[in-house]
């Protein structure tokens, strides 16, 4: 009981002596919230050793109560109450004295639970960020927020709208993608009936099939999955919230009840039915304060007048609409009112509601402006002028609201509001005009030049775009792309992704690249993790990504000189393009242009990849096989000359202690070169962020690409077009940059491993035929090599041919300028 706020006196007989301890809520001896200062022990265990932990406690030493990491309580002797350790001073005096302590004098009528607003403070101060289930329904999470531990959410909703779908939205997500125990009480449903809905919302089978007992091949595959998922189910008769709250503590690990359903109509055989369902409510709300859970109930009916007599902390009402593709989402606080509305769209032959397309919360660069603004709008920093503070302020109120409508009309305020404005040149100041910046002017829009400056103002653009712009290198230097260098080569990732081209291909499509991802990703055994939540995304690892995880080598021979000319397409389209001089001590040759074929969905068929969650697993001894993610390490020396380094551009973004970011692949190539000895030893393994490897995750794409690819490379046209366009987007959206590009997909950690195992292979063929004799003059992307060679003599280590791992080679004198793609 202590978890809810109560303190419960405790005694047992110990060789013929009456021991008495106190069971209290952390208010009564606030030290205890610091456990590493204490003895501790979770609840599962403590049930075992209960009586040691009594004896402990009453000969002074306080014993703290663990749900999972979290201390949730602590037995104290039954007497004044011991002091924290001097360490903690303040958390002694709050120990001594907290309102609600008890004193010999009053143990046989224990008060009422006191606590001092300091304790209120502490509590609020020392709370981790929400991290609670979720329903995995980005437009219901962004208002709802997540389930928080210790509250009856209620779900409302008539007959056949889809309360208990939402029921088992939050118990997929908890129990399927964040892996953690789920108990769900079945009053309604049976278990058979709850595993198809759960097996329909995954696979996409029709439910009413999956009744008949009639499942694919897939579908079995997936429910073979399922059981291993961390589902409780009690369908037992007579099925009472007393039952629930008893069944509940036993759960080890327990962090969801689920309750379906409270049927508003009376049952017999129902006890969670009819004028019982006030008083269930409220076991089910003290159930959820006592163990310090979240507890879900979906009852079957809108009624206000029932659901006025049910306890619940929160109340989300489902209502249909005059649309039958969208059903409203009414969420409401208890003694605080509607906190939002939101429209999810019924999937009901598939048991499962989903986000109706282009409603999935306020985009990113809203939400990073209003976290931004906050400094200002309340008060703790000041230098905006009060208009510019109101606007943000309704800013903050559109975002809370998920108010799409306002916020598109905000946009357009505050690029006027902030145009003759000077932010303060403060972090808050910067941070708040770069917030501006991103959310007046996404990336999608192409603006007539307005730009932020350092200062924090907004000012006209005056770069002309139009100015040639020749850049002579000398001793191998070469300028990186710029706007004006984008080719149409089969691998360009400088083209930006756009709106629909997250949509599924037409079912005639020559190349339907991102169904056959996503059915590649979907087959897997191992139950990927296609999206990280948005929510999690400012969290690491995900921050440490960056493109320049690719390490491509972009690299160019120390004694060659590079220049940028200017060229003209027969589009007429403005580019530039490289003109290469080698010097007379090469001797006598050509330069021997190398372009492999399908680099990218090459790397696809053996990529090593975390199909699931990245986890913190900090510093190594070595690296593990049979992990894979990324990896902090010392970047190592490489002496050579006629090669880049091995870890291409990623050696540009070292820190201060020479370390940089890498993913698996590269750690797998550093490891080759040690054994082969072109390294001395493997760099050390600062820290880490890994998950169980799978190699053959998007093998199935990379066998389908193969296929079509030799089925129409020949014919070339506009359907073997179609065929680069569609491979290149399904790649792409693996990491969509712009938060108001949807896709299926959100894995830097996927998108970045596959581009650096292009890298890794890039770089080695070349390696290879450097150790052959070779003269390699430069190396970029991860499908370009340029060597000096005699005239029609390609190095022996590449194949020439059309298909993957193939190569074409194309040879011009020194002094020519090179030209890309369709040039």
């Amino acid at each position: 009981m202590a978890a809810s706020g109560q303190t419960t006196r405790i005694q047992k007989r110990d060789k013929g002596t009456v021991v008495s301890v106190v069971l209290a809520p952390l208010n009564r001896f606030p030290a205890a919230r610091n456990s590493e200062d204490f003895p501790s022990c979770t609840l599962s265990a403590a049930q075992k050793e209960f009586g040691d932990l009594v004896n402990r406690a009453a000969l002074g030493q306080p014993q703290v109560l663990l749900r999972g990491s979290t201390p949730v309580a602590v037995l104290l002797p039954d007497g004044p109450i011991p002091r924290a350790p001097s360490s903690d001073p303040a958390a002694a005096a709050g120990a001594v004295t907290a309102g609600g302590a008890v004193s010999p004098s009053s143990r046989d009528s224990m008060p009422r639970r006191l606590a001092t607003l300091g304790d209120a403070i502490g509590t609020a101060l020392n709370s981790a960020p929400a991290s609670g289930p979720a329903f995995g329904l980005p437009a219901l999470d962004s208002v709802a927020g997540r389930l928080q531990a210790g509250r009856l959410t209620l779900v409302a909703a008539d007959p056949s709208v889809g309360g208990s779908l939402l029921g088992l939205a939050a118990t997929r997500h908890t129990a399927l993608v964040d892996r953690h125990r789920v108990l769900y009480a079945a009053s309604g449903p049976s278990a058979d009936d709850i595993f198809r809905r759960i097996l329909s919302a995954e696979t996409g089978g029709e439910y009413p099939r999956l009744k008949q007992g009639r499942l694919t091949p897939h579908e079995q595959e997936v429910a073979q999955q399922l059981r291993q998922a961390p589902l409780m189910i009690d369908e037992g008769s007579n099925l009472t919230a007393e039952a629930i709250a008893e069944t509940a503590p036993y759960v080890d690990g327990l962090a969801l009840v689920v309750v379906d359903r409270l049927q508003a109509a009376h049952s017999p055989r129902l006890p969670l039915s009819g004028d019982r369902l006030p008083d269930a409510s409220q076991v089910l709300a003290t159930l959820a304060r006592t163990l310090h859970v979240p507890v879900l109930a979906v009852v079957d009916s809108s009624d206000p007048s029932l659901l006025g007599l049910l306890d619940a902390d929160v109340l989300m009402t489902l209502t249909p609409t005059d649309d039958p593709s969208r059903v409203q989402v009414t969420i409401a606080e208890r003694d605080f009112g509607t906190l939002g509305v939101v429209y999810l769209q019924p999937d009901l032959l598939h048991a499962r509601f989903t986000d109706i397309p282009g409603n999935q919360g306020p985009d990113r660069a809203a939400v990073e402006l209003a976290d931004a603004a906050l400094a200002y709008t309340s008060g703790a920093e000041r230098g905006l002028p009060a208009s510019l503070t109101h606007t943000l302020d309704a800013l903050r109120t559109a975002v809370l609201a998920y108010d799409h409508e306002t916020l598109a009309e905000l946009r357009t305020a505050l690029t006027d509001e902030a145009a003759p404005v000077s932010l303060p040149d403060t972090g808050p100041g910067r941070r708040l005009a770069e917030a501006l910046r991103a959310f007046c002017q996404p990336a999608n829009e192409v603006t007539d030049g307005a730009v932020f400056t350092k200062d924090g103002e907004l000012r006209p653009e005056t770069s002309d775009q139009n100015a040639e712009i020749t850049t002579e290198g000398g001793a191998g230097r070469q300028d990186g792309p710029g706007p004006a260098d984008e080719s149409d080569d089969e691998e360009d990732e400088r083209d930006i992704l756009k709106p629909g081209d997250e949509d599924d291909e037409p079912k005639d499509a020559v190349f339907p690249a991102l169904r056959i991802l996503k059915d590649a990703v979907g087959r897997s055994k191992m139950h990927p993790i296609p999206v990280i939540r948005t929510e999690d995304r400012d969290n690491d690892p995900w921050p440490l990504f960056s493109e320049h995880m690719d390490g491509e080598p972009r690299w160019a021979h120390p004694d060659i000189t590079i220049t940028r000319v200017p060229y003209i397409r027969e589009n007429g389209k403005r580019v530039r393009r490289d003109q290469i001089d080698v010097p007379d001590s090469f001797g006598e040759g050509v330069l021997c242009l190398i372009d492999r074929n399908g680099s990218y969905p090459s790397a696809c068929s053996a990529v090593p990849l975390a199909p699931n969650k990245l986890l913190h697993t900090g510093p190594l001894d070595a690296f593990d096989k049979s992990q894979a993610g990324i990896y902090l390490i010392d970047i190592p020396a490489w002496t050579r000359t006629d090669m880049p380094h091995p870890l291409g551009r990623l050696v540009d973004d070292a820190d201060a202690q020479g370390r940089v970011w890498v993913t698996t692949p590269h750690i797998k190539q550093l490891e080759k070169l040690v054994r082969d000895g072109h390294l001395g030893a493997a760099p050390p393994i600062r820290d880490s962020w890994t998950g169980k490897a799978n190699e053959s995750l998007f093998k199935p794409f990379y066998q389908a690409t193969q296929k079509v690819r030799t089925e129409l490379v020949d014919a070339g046209g506009a359907p073997y077009k179609a065929y680069k366009t569609r491979l290149s987007i399904a790649l792409r959206l693996l990491w969509p940059k712009r938060p108001e590009q949807k896709s299926p997909f959100w894995r830097p950690d996927w998108r970045m491993s596959m581009v650096a195992e292009a890298s890794v292979r890039h770089w080695a063929v070349a390696f290879k035929a450097v150790l052959e004799g070779h003269t390699l003059v430069a190396l970029r992307n991860v499908d370009q090599a340029i060597f000096w060679t005699p005239p029609e003599e390609p190095p022996s280590t590449y194949r020439i041919g059309t298909g993957f791992g193939e190569v074409k080679r194309k040879f011009i004198n020194s002094g020519e300028i090179i030209l890309e793609g369709d040039d």
